[in-house]
């Protein structure tokens, strides 16, 4: 409870957690806040200035960048939190075995754990997309499959912290269940550690999902996403450069305000990052 009253008293963080949410709900109800569909060509309008028909112009095919702005939010945003939570559970569940069991299993997790973090995760996301090819789909699966490791690292070194706690050598010699015991003492702990760690995650992952949109091998036209949105606007960039503003700046103000959010955790919770975890891989 400490953490959260100091979180809340943390001016910035506040405005991030308020920005954040009016994204996700733009993202929720942009169907009905989006004045034109994104997808719909008019040629005739293309590369229209602001007005209130088109409140951030047109592209090069006549499409509102205003509603592809919003429907990207489903895209950008919302697949990279399906991305953490996956990701995040299966961490907690595979960390949680090797913390709790111990001995020859977390052996063996922490090996297959070393083996996939000898590899950069961007080297391997990209791997993993050049042999699946490209998709949305496949940018999950291979985000997962890039991070999971970390996380399950991650968690059980937070669980092994609170393993040798006074209370929790009670509750085992009390005859309790190791899984009531992770379920009821150790988890309770280490969320707030766990969501300092996704917090700080989440802007490298929409980076990552952007990024391979804009080289051609994540979200393919004519979906809107904004890398793809990037992507896009290049291609008039000699002549229209003010394009690729909207996409720029909308992935530079949330991956910013998810870092300044993670900072504001780290320290309500005073939790402390590892190398891996300061470099946002």
């Amino acid at each position: 409870m400490g953490g959260l009253n100091k979180l809340m008293r943390d001016r910035s963080a506040m405005i991030c957690i308020i920005f954040l949410t009016l994204v996700v709900l733009a993202g929720i109800f942009a169907p009905w806040l989006a004045p034109h569909s994104p997808i719909d060509v008019n040629v005739k309008e293309k590369l229209a200035g602001i007005s209130t028909t088109y409140p951030l112009g047109t592209d090069q095919l006549g499409r509102c960048i205003f509603s592809r702005l919003l429907y990207g939010i489903r895209t950008t945003v919302f697949i990279a939190f399906i991305t953490m939570i996956v990701t995040i559970v299966i961490g907690t569940l595979i960390g949680g075995i090797a913390g709790l069991f111990r001995g020859k299993i977390d052996e063996i997790i922490m090996r297959i754990c070393d083996v996939f973090m000898s590899f950069p995760s961007e080297v391997m996301i990209l791997a993993i997309i050049g042999m699946m090819g490209p998709g949305l789909t496949n940018i999950v699966i291979a985000s997962i499959i890039a991070k999971w490791a970390w996380y399950t690292r991650m968690v059980r070194s937070i669980i092994i912290k609170y393993a040798d706690k006074n209370y929790i050598q009670f509750a085992r010699v009390s005859g309790f269940s190791r899984w009531h015991i992770f379920k009821k003492h150790i988890m309770p702990n280490t969320v707030g550690e766990i969501s300092v760690l996704a917090t700080l995650d989440a802007g490298s992952v929409i980076l990552m999902i952007s990024a391979l949109s804009f080289l051609g091998l994540g979200v393919q036209a004519p979906t809107p996403e904004w890398g793809m949105m990037l992507n896009e606007a290049k291609n008039v960039m000699t002549i229209y450069p003010e394009l690729m503003l909207a996409p720029g700046i909308a992935i530079l103000v949330v991956v910013a305000a998810f870092n300044f959010l993670g900072d504001s955790l780290q320290d309500a919770f005073n939790v402390k990052r590892g190398k891996r975890g300061k470099r946002m891989r």
